[in-house]
C-alpha cells in the first residue's frame, strides 16, 4: 500500500504532464476568451458611465432652464414690467386696462375689429365680440382683416364700417401692428391679388432706410395705410380723419389705442343676426355671413389654396413658386446688408485706430 501512495513531487509532475497534453492554440483561445470577455464587461461599463454623466448633466441644464423660465411665466402674459428714461421701474398694465375700458365703456353688443392676435384677450377680458380670434381658420375671412389695415384710409373705412364698432390696435414700438403690417400685407395679397400685383411678398409695404441714413421710415404704400394712421396718429404729421375713425381711449403708456368707427352702417350690422346660418336650430356653430355691403369687395378676392389643401382641385403652386422665391430673395439682401453694415464699421474702427 505504501507503494502505490504517491509521493507530492510525483504528483505535482503527473498535473504538469497532464496540462502540457493540451494543444496550444486551445490555451490561446482559453486566454483570448477570458480577455475579451474582460474588455467587453469594461467597455459595458464605460458606456454606461457616459450615459449617467448624459443624463446627469442634461438633468441640470433642463433643471436650470425651468429655474429661469418659471419667473416670467408665472407672471401674467400681458402685464410686463419696464423702466422709464429716469430708471424708475414701472408695471405696464395696459393690455388689460384698455379691455377693461371696452368692458365698461361700450355697448355689450359692440364688435371689436383687431388682428386675431388679441381676439381671444378681448373676448375673455372684455367680453365682447371680435371680429377674429385665434380659431379663426377661414384664410380668407383674415385676408380680409388684413385688407382693412394695410389699405389706404378711405377704402379701409368703406369695408370697416359695415363690420365693426370700434378698432383696436397695440401701438407704442416694439411689436405693435405697425412693426407687423408687412406680415398683414402679405396675407391680404394672398387673397386680393390686386393690392401688389406680381409681387406675393408685398416687398412694396415696409420700412426703408430713411433719407438721411438714420432709423427707417415707412414706405409710401406703408404710410398711406389705415394700421399706419391708427398707430402714429397724432405723430409725426399723421393725423386720422375724425370724421371717421375716433380716437376714444389711449392707455398710460401707449401700448393700446382704440378708435370708434364713425358712421357705422347700422343696415349692415342688423343684417348679420337676421341672417345668421347654423348647422341645426340652437346651435353654436354658425359660419358668419358677411352683409350685402361687401360683396363687392369679397368678389375680388380669389380663393386661397393653402399647399396641405390636398383634397383641392385648384392649383396655386405658381404664386407659391414665386412667393417663396421673392421671400429668398429678401433674406438673401437682409444678409447682403448686415454683411456691408459690419464692413462699414470695421474701416469707422480702422480709421479711428489709425488716428
Amino acid at each position: 500500500s505504501e507503494k502505490r501512495k504517491k509521493s507530492k513531487k510525483e504528483k505535482e509532475k503527473e498535473k504538469t504532464n497532464d496540462f502540457d497534453e493540451f494543444p496550444n492554440d486551445m490555451i490561446n483561445l482559453d486566454v483570448e476568451n477570458k480577455f475579451k470577455g474582460t474588455m467587453f464587461v469594461l467597455t459595458k461599463r464605460i458606456v454606461a458611465f457616459g450615459l449617467l454623466l448624459t443624463v446627469y448633466f442634461s438633468g441640470k441644464a433642463f433643471e436650470n432652464y425651468c429655474w429661469t423660465m418659471s419667473t416670467p411665466l408665472s407672471n401674467a402674459s400681458i402685464i410686463s414690467f419696464g423702466k422709464l428714461r429716469n430708471g424708475t421701474t414701472v408695471k405696464m398694465d395696459d393690455y388689460r386696462e384698455a379691455y377693461w375700458w371696452v368692458r365698461d365703456n361700450t355697448p355689450k353688443d359692440a364688435r371689436i375689429m383687431a388682428w386675431w392676435d388679441y381676439g381671444y384677450q378681448i373676448a375673455a377680458i372684455a367680453n365682447r365680440t371680435t371680429i377674429a380670434d385665434g380659431n379663426t381658420w377661414n384664410h380668407e375671412h383674415i385676408a380680409l382683416l388684413g385688407k382693412i389695415y394695410t389699405t389706404e384710409v378711405d377704402e379701409a373705412y368703406s369695408i370697416a364700417r359695415h363690420l365693426a364698432d370700434y378698432i383696436l390696435v397695440w401701438a407704442g414700438g416694439g411689436g405693435d401692428d405697425l412693426a407687423k403690417s408687412p406680415h398683414l400685407a402679405r396675407i391680404a395679397n394672398s387673397v386680393f391679388r390686386d393690392f401688389c400685383p406680381g409681387d406675393p411678398v408685398c416687398s412694396s409695404f415696409r420700412l426703408v432706410r430713411a433719407p438721411n441714413g438714420q432709423g427707417t421710415t415707412p414706405s409710401p404704400k406703408m404710410h398711406a395705410s389705415l394700421v399706419h394712421h391708427l398707430v402714429r396718429n397724432g405723430y409725426g404729421g399723421v393725423e386720422v380723419d375724425t370724421n371717421q375713425f375716433l380716437e376714444v381711449y389711449r392707455t398710460r403708456f401707449g401700448k393700446v389705442r382704440i378708435y370708434k368707427i364713425i358712421g357705422v352702417d347700422e343696415e349692415s350690422k342688423k343684417w348679420v343676426p337676421e341672417n345668421r346660418v347654423c348647422d341645426v336650430p340652437g346651435s353654436w356653430f354658425c359660419p358668419g355671413q358677411y352683409p350685402p355691403a361687401v360683396q363687392a369687395v369679397l368678389n375680388k378676392g380669389k380663393t386661397f389654396v393653402q399647399l396641405e389643401d390636398f383634397n383641392k382641385n385648384e392649383d396655386d403652386s405658381e404664386y407659391q413658386k414665386l412667393y417663396f422665391e421673392k421671400l429668398e430673395g429678401i433674406q438673401r439682401q437682409k444678409v447682403q446688408r448686415q454683411k456691408d453694415l459690419m464692413k462699414m464699421k470695421k474701416k469707422k474702427d480702422s480709421s479711428r485706430n489709425d488716428l
